[in-house]
């Protein structure tokens, strides 16, 4: 038996616009001053969720293009 890759899961575009507002009203509460932290804060969580560091070393990557 070999081992076969994890399919990709992945959100559909409503589900993703759904995620970006719930983003974007938790900056916004979380205020100027202390959104670096919220978002250092839930990529930590989620990267605790995701349970692969390697992923999400290539998730960070994929981040940084084009800014």
């Amino acid at each position: 038996m070999t081992d076969q890759p994890t399919p990709t899961r992945g959100l559909s575009i409503d589900a993703l616009e759904v995620v970006y507002d719930t983003l974007a009203q938790a900056i916004d509460q979380a205020g100027p001053e202390k959104a670096q932290l919220f978002l250092v804060k839930l990529a930590l969580l989620n990267a605790n969720a995701l349970g692969d560091e390697a992923q999400f070393a290539r998730q960070v990557q994929a981040a940084l293009q084009d800014l």
